[in-house]
């Protein structure tokens, strides 16, 4: 019975890093969609993301099934419980890159936002995608140098968040209504792209350590 919860366990890990995965996908051709008008790619993202969701449920399942029949402690117990947690991360930035795909949908065959902003969103989305498969090797190794690094570029996307804010309410802002509202709801899912993130690598240093630190959430 022991060896059997063990390859549960092992299994809840493996799944983990199979939809980390999927979220990188999904991010760097959300982002690619988004700075290029890519409507194929966008459409991808879109129809893709039911694969992520459908993942982080059936694992849900997998880990509730274990807590109930197994009643797993110490490690055991936190290797679960950041599980259940992470999946829950994952599944919403799978959601979040779906947005972006989205916008870049609703805008094609134009650009989502102006110029000006162009270069600052280019920067948001190679951050992003950065962080992503920063995440997928974090859920392999339990590296927690990457842990470090995550919110390290999420810091960076803060500040670049913050930019976007300022420059739309700024006085030489000669953008439409809309590209108000693209600008401040693309950049706002970026930055929660990155906080779940975060979240997810604090999670990580609670099963590597024992210690929970919070949520970015």
């Amino acid at each position: 019975m022991r060896e059997v919860f063990q390859q549960e366990l092992a299994e809840v890990q493996e799944r983990l890093v199979e939809i980390a995965a999927l979220v990188e996908i999904s991010i760097q051709n959300a982002t690619a969609a988004f700075n290029d008008s890519n409507i194929s790619l966008a459409e991808k993202v879109i129809a893709e993301d039911d694969k992520i969701d459908r993942a982080s449920l059936a694992l849900d399942e997998l880990a509730i099934n274990i807590l109930a029949r197994q009643q797993p402690v110490a490690r055991d117990l936190r290797i679960v419980v950041s599980a259940l947690r992470i999946s829950a991360s994952l599944e919403r930035m799978g959601d979040l890159s779906e947005h972006i795909a989205q916008l870049a949908r609703y805008r094609f065959p134009d650009k989502v936002v102006p110029k000006s902003l162009r270069g600052t969103f280019q920067e948001l989305g190679q951050l992003d995608v950065a962080i992503a498969k920063k995440l997928t090797e974090l859920l392999k190794t339990e590296n927690l140098v990457l842990a470090d690094e995550i919110r390290n570029d999420d810091d960076r996307i803060d500040e670049l968040h913050v930019g976007v804010f300022d420059a739309v309410l700024g006085e030489t802002w000669r953008g439409a209504a809309v590209d108000t509202v693209d600008a401040t709801l693309a950049s706002r899912y970026h930055e929660r792209f990155a906080d779940h993130a975060v979240t997810i690598a604090k999670n990580i240093q609670y099963l590597a350590t024992g210690e929970y630190v919070g949520s970015a959430v």
